[in-house]
């Protein structure tokens, strides 16, 4: 066979879900459009509400409201063809448009973790080193943060899209997932093994370096925490972290399990389910889960929510 850019296969079948066909596929594409469609909502609520509302004006919101900007981008590179995926039982992508998608959704997802690892150095300043702070954490270091997510996120997994292009085809052009992922090129590719090494590797410096620095971080805040005298100090210090803490396990759980857990015929459509409820389920569950458990954000949401009532 000769490299994607000379090889005859110039498109890929993607098969979505072949379970789910006819009356099921609508039902299927009606939930997920408006899981879609009310994600955006929130994550834009969010964006909204910190850019506007000045008593959330601090590192933590600036860093969450960064975090619903890029899920909902992640959310837009997959969701849309996703949907087109479920109404048509299945289509196809070029090679070009199929390698596209894995690197953005790669760049971004990388972007994603290494902001998650931002927001727990953040909460082990803030709780760690109090006096501190706000010296550290200032509006020029944020945006240097964020900036470097971004950067980084963009840089390193441009190693996957020079590897994905010189990947060649072993006859089949089918991939058994609904949307073009790093896993299921592995069936398609004549250089398995190099490719399933490469997201090994790769998956070190954006999922398991990022993952052992937040748990690190996580110590200290708990060392800390602990030493807090009262009851209610602990509770309150703690609050400020479980919401960011419960985000990060879920969403660093599924990767390992994905990227860094050798995958066979069995574990594809396990893979396939758990890719679902991260990219479609998870993105509208972290900022509820954020504002339910933040006081703050808790008062704005019932302060604005009030007035509309009042009006």
């Amino acid at each position: 066979m000769n490299k994607v850019n000379n090889s005859s296969v110039t498109e890929l079948l993607i098969l979505g879900f072949p379970d789910v066909t006819g009356y099921k596929a609508v039902a299927f594409f009606i939930v997920i459009l408006h899981v879609y469609i009310l994600t955006l909502l929130i994550n834009t609520m969010v964006i909204m509400l910190v850019s506007i509302k000045p008593q959330l004006h601090s590192p933590m919101y600036f860093f969450l409201q960064q975090l619903s900007f890029v899920e909902s981008m992640f959310l837009s590179v997959i969701v849309p063809n996703m949907l087109r995926v479920v109404w048509l039982e299945g289509t196809t992508i070029s090679v070009g448009g199929c390698i596209t998608q894995t690197y953005v959704y790669c760049a971004i997802g990388c972007t994603e973790c290494h902001l998650l690892t931002v927001m727990a150095y953040d909460r082990y300043l803030a709780i760690c080193n109090p006096l501190r702070y706000n010296t550290i954490m200032d509006t020029r270091l944020q945006n240097l943060l964020v900036i470097y997510c971004w950067v980084f996120g963009f840089s390193l997994t441009q190693i996957t899209l020079n590897f994905l292009c010189q990947l060649e085809f072993c006859g089949s052009n089918v991939i058994d997932h609904f949307f073009c992922d790093l896993v299921p090129f592995v069936e398609l590719t004549c250089s398995k093994f190099s490719l399933q090494l490469e997201i090994v590797l790769l998956s070190i410096p954006i999922i398991l370096i990022p993952f052992i620095l937040v748990i690190v971080s996580y110590i200290y805040v708990f060392i800390t925490i602990l030493g807090i005298s009262s009851t209610k100090g602990r509770k309150k210090t703690f609050s400020t972290c479980s919401s960011h803490l419960t985000v990060v396990t879920v969403y660093f759980g599924t990767l390992i399990t994905i990227y860094m857990v050798p995958a066979n015929g069995d574990t594809l459509t396990i893979n396939k389910l758990i890719s679902f409820l991260y990219i479609v389920v998870t993105p509208l569950f972290n900022p509820i889960i954020y504002c339910l458990r933040n006081q703050e954000m808790r008062l704005v949401l019932e302060k604005l929510f009030s007035q509309r009532n009042e009006q």
